[in-house]
């Protein structure tokens, strides 16, 4: 048994009190608050960081995709809004609908954007909607929805317990450097990514862990001269990449990418394993692994790599990417199987790329007055693990943030709001909610269909 000490009750001082208090800044976070606010409700968000976007921003993952079955777009609302607005400062880039199929000439125009189905087994992998951007775009537009939606935001607050009363959250403290401060609300949405409020607050989770990866840019690239080596001498272009994912210890088919910025690329690696995301231990060794692969590569791939002669390094990820670790066990639990069958559910209020998330799993069994949206939604860790890309958590986001405000209007329980509700105030906020299954979708047949129909009149 570890050395315990025993403190002081904490005394608080409430320095704000809204309907809806949503606790993370991350893209599901920020959708939460904004749905909530848009809905009508008084509403709070809190951000350790100084800055809003989590791992879209502090950590650098830099393609917003998971968002396509087939053709079809699947995940629509505040993230159509993000990518709009970014583009209109030509901070975010992505392929006409004209040029979505797999050919070689579409692979060399956009392969490099890292706009192509990673699910797909046809080579070259075809052409597909997703969107390279800017960290600093995505700030830039975070702020303004934030603002424009009336959000009361208070960044640099880090989450330090959840204030419950019989069996309901009523309220969070924050750390801050004035000390510890009390926002007080009628529902709390989770969006830490490691489901800081819900665990502490008492509701059941199961912990696991994934990759960990620290992202990183290059700037001084010629991608022009890198891109064309790549086309006249495949087999070289392979060999060289090929050492250079060795030295990194693991990235995903392409370690670098485009961005909207000429001359600068980011590299969504090294992938290390064995890391815990939630210990500081960890995490700090994980910091000091990361950056020494980083350096090593970069003095390879200057000499080595045609395009890199002049490359630096130009930042470094102020947030480690950490993919898995507690996970929600909701009032349902996604399975593996119900993501790969594509399983609908009556009561989904989130769309991800041809899955389906039910307003079951953003709700916890244990603690009312409590959602949860993100990563670290209610998920077997395998199911998590192919459902935790960023656009589908801003659907389940924006979901949560519609139920929150929802049960404030109609003086409800969360678990008590009608998810016939939840889908048609969705749609009326321009985001599918999965409420119509797709064709490749597996339909449970003795699930009622009336909310189905109901969201949709």
């Amino acid at each position: 048994m570890p050395q315990t000490v025993s403190l002081d009750a904490v005394e608080a001082p409430v320095v704000q009190r809204s309907d809806v208090i949503v606790v993370g800044g991350g893209p599901a976070g920020v959708s939460a608050a904004v749905a909530a606010a848009r809905t009508g409700a008084d509403v709070t968000l809190l951000e350790r960081y100084s800055a809003l976007g989590g791992l879209a921003s502090g950590g650098m993952v830099l393609v917003l995709d998971d968002m396509i079955n087939g053709n079809e777009i699947t995940v629509t609302g505040i993230v159509d809004e993000y990518v709009e607005r970014m583009a209109k400062l030509g901070l975010a880039v992505y392929p006409p609908a004209e040029e979505r199929y797999s050919s070689p000439e579409m692979w060399a125009k956009w392969g490099r954007w890292g706009a192509f189905d990673f699910h797909s087994h046809t080579n070259p992998k075809p052409i597909c909607y997703a969107v390279a951007f800017d960290p600093d775009g995505w700030k830039r537009v975070s702020n303004d929805l934030v603002r424009e939606s009336g959000v009361n935001l208070r960044l640099h607050s880090w989450f330090s317990r959840p204030v419950v009363q019989d069996g309901a959250v009523k309220g969070v403290v924050c750390e801050t450097k004035s000390g510890p401060q009390a926002v007080m609300g009628d529902v709390v949405i989770d969006t830490t990514g490691d489901i800081d409020v819900a665990s502490r607050a008492g509701a059941s989770y199961a912990q696991d862990n994934y990759l960990v990866t620290l992202v990183f840019r290059l700037g001084g690239v010629d991608t022009a001269t890198a891109e064309r080596f790549e086309q006249d001498h495949p087999r070289e272009a392979r060999a060289i990449n090929r050492k250079i994912k060795r030295m990194l210890g693991g990235a995903w088919e392409l370690w670098w990418l485009k961005t909207p910025v000429p001359g600068v690329v980011w590299c969504n690696c090294p992938h290390m394993t064995g890391f815990d995301g939630t210990d500081p231990v960890s995490l700090t060794e994980a910091e000091f692994e990361a950056r020494a692969r980083i350096g090593a590569v970069l003095d390879s791939i200057k000499s080595d790599l045609p395009g890199f002669a002049n490359a630096y390094l130009l930042d470094v990820a102020e947030q480690m990417g950490v993919r898995q670790t507690r996970l929600l066990q909701g009032e349902y639990v996604v399975t593996k199987e119900d993501v790969t069958s594509r399983r609908h559910f009556a009561d989904s209020v989130a769309r991800g790329r041809d899955y389906y998330t039910p307003y079951r799993a953003l709700l916890p069994r244990d603690v009312d007055q409590l959602l949860v949206a993100g990563r670290h939604y209610s998920a077997t860790p395998e199911a998590q693990r192919i459902s935790r890309e960023i656009p589908p958590c801003m659907s389940m986001g924006q979901a949560a943030g519609i139920a929150a405000a929802t049960a404030v209007e109609q003086g409800v329980v969360v678990r008590d709001v009608d998810p016939a509700v939840i889908q048609r105030r969705m749609r009326e906020q321009g985001a599918d909610p999965g409420d119509v299954p797709a064709q490749n979708a597996t339909v449970d047949e003795s699930a009622t269909v009336d909310q189905t129909e109901e969201a949709v009149a």
